[in-house]
C-alpha cells in the first residue's frame, strides 16, 4: 500500500513543518479538520491562499500588509519622528499589542548572522537609510532581539546612524513582570541592572 498518497499522512507531514507543531498537534488538527464541513475546510484553504496571494511588503517600512503603504505608515496620528527597527513583522504586532509606542517601524526581515552567512546586504537596510535622510527623523529605536545576532545587528546599525545626528536608543531588557529574580539567567539580570531607572 502506498502511504505517500494517504491524505491524512500528507496533511500531518505538512502541518509538522509549522513552528510549534509536533506530530501529536498535527494529528489533532487533522482529525479536527476531518470532522469539519467541506465549507469550513474550503474557507480555511481559501484564507491561506488569499494570505499568499494578497499580502505584500509595505514599500516604506517592509511590514507585511494588504495595502501599500501599510496602515501604520498611513496613520497621521503617529509620531513620524521616531522609527522602531525590528527583525521580523511579528515583532511589530507584539509591540503594537502593548499600546504604548506611537511612532513608526522598520522591519529588517532578519538579523546579521555571520555564522549563517547573513550579512547586512541580505537585510532590508537600504530603505531604512533612505528614510533617515529625511530631516524629520529624530530617533531610531533598535528593538532587535537580545541574541548575539540581534546585538550584532543593533551595533552595526548604531555605528552607521550615530554620525547622522539622530538619537539612537536600544530597548531595555530585563526581568519580566510577575517572575522571580531567582529564576532569571545572568544575561537577563545583567541587562536589568544596566537598564535600571531612577524612581
Amino acid at each position: 500500500m502506498d502511504n505517500s498518497r494517504d491524505p491524512l499522512k500528507q496533511l500531518i507531514e505538512q502541518l509538522k513543518k509549522l513552528p510549534g507543531i509536533g506530530s501529536k498537534s498535527a494529528q489533532r488538527i487533522v482529525f479536527y479538520l476531518v470532522r469539519q464541513s467541506l465549507e469550513n475546510c474550503t474557507e480555511l484553504a481559501d484564507a491561506i491562499l488569499e494570505l499568499k496571494q494578497e499580502l505584500i511588503l509595505c514599500s516604506t517600512c517592509n511590514d507585511i500588509s494588504h495595502i501599500d503603504p501599510c496602515q501604520i505608515c498611513r496613520d497621521s496620528g503617529r509620531d513620524l519622528s521616531k522609527i522602531c527597527v525590528v527583525e521580523e513583522p511579528f515583532n511589530v504586532h507584539s509591540i503594537e499589542k502593548g499600546g504604548h509606542y506611537r511612532g513608526t517601524y522598520h522591519v529588517l526581515h532578519g538579523a546579521i548572522s555571520p555564522l549563517n552567512g547573513i550579512g547586512p546586504d541580505r537585510l532590508k537596510i537600504e530603505n531604512l537609510f533612505d528614510r533617515l535622510r529625511d530631516d524629520s527623523i529624530q530617533e531610531v529605536i533598535l528593538a532587535t532581539n537580545p541574541t548575539s545576532d540581534g546585538e550584532a545587528t543593533a551595533h552595526y546599525l548604531s555605528r552607521l546612524i550615530k554620525p547622522m545626528d539622530i538619537i539612537v536608543s536600544r530597548i531595555a531588557f530585563g526581568i519580566p513582570v510577575g517572575s522571580d529574580i531567582e529564576y532569571a539567567d545572568e544575561v537577563t539580570l545583567s541587562r536589568a541592572i544596566s537598564g535600571r531607572q531612577k524612581l
